[in-house]
């Protein structure tokens, strides 16, 4: 069985990769773990994920906090606001299938845009967090 986080950020990418408007609105599904070097802007990066132990005397669980980054340039803050907003809407509390684990909820917890220190290019951090559980 792979990792809870592992099994989320897979199923977060497969969600949002597989999102029209967001792909519209990206040019193409603009999603990496990792930004390439060549990569044209707007694109949206997985960033850094913090897991929890969340079990209680009778269950395991996880907690999660994912931070993903939304990084545009040519449309300046409103294109960053409008792909966060997607996000946000593609995300926030649904429901994902995950191999091994039960995702209990997936929440926004902090959204924010601004403009990079000596750069044209701006960026929108969204984090949010999750709670998993073995699937019995």
């Amino acid at each position: 069985m792979a990792h809870p986080s592992a099994e989320l950020q897979s199923a977060i990418f497969q969600t949002l990769t597989s999102d029209p408007g967001l792909t519209a609105l990206l040019g193409g599904p603009k999603v990496f773990d990792r930004r390439p070097e060549q990569a044209k802007f707007p694109y949206l990066t997985l960033g850094r994920t913090a897991v929890v132990d969340w079990s209680t005397g009778t269950e395991d669980g996880a907690e999660h906090i994912l931070t993903l980054h939304v990084w545009a340039k040519g449309g300046g803050k409103q294109e960053t606001y409008e792909i966060m907003d997607k996000v946000v809407e593609r995300l926030n509390n649904t429901s994902m299938a995950l191999e091994g684990h039960h995702l209990i909820n997936l929440q926004l917890q902090f959204a924010e845009a601004r403009r990079e220190p000596e750069s044209t290019a701006y960026h929108g951090i969204l984090r949010f967090r999750a709670v998993t559980e073995p699937v019995a």
